[in-house]
């Protein structure tokens, strides 16, 4: 899954589908922890976690470690969770095509 991140947001939450330079879509999700340390990645880890409702441990940064767009791999059987993850992404009020 492809991220657009961010950090130090009032608030955290998925913000909604956002389509990049290239015309590439991903989630955009925002935190409120800090970029520093490896907290604002811990916490996007952690908010994806819960949204899908899924263990953190199903969850890991492949990409982007020091950047604002970030590459998240997601551990488990794909006939399991692409259902799960298709039904949570139209359950997102709102899809937004600024970035």
């Amino acid at each position: 899954m492809r991220l657009r991140v961010t950090p130090r947001a009032r608030r955290s939450g998925v913000v909604g589908l956002v389509a990049d330079a290239n015309g590439d879509v991903c989630l955009k999700v925002s935190v409120s922890a800090a970029p520093e340390d490896g907290r604002a990645n811990d916490a996007v880890l952690a908010l994806l976690a819960k949204e899908w409702r899924l263990p953190r441990r199903a969850l890991s940064l492949k990409a982007g470690c020091a950047d604002r767009r970030k590459t998240v791999s997601v551990a488990g059987d794909p006939d399991e969770l692409m259902p799960v993850l298709r039904a949570w992404l139209g359950s997102l009020d709102q899809v937004s095509r600024r970035g």
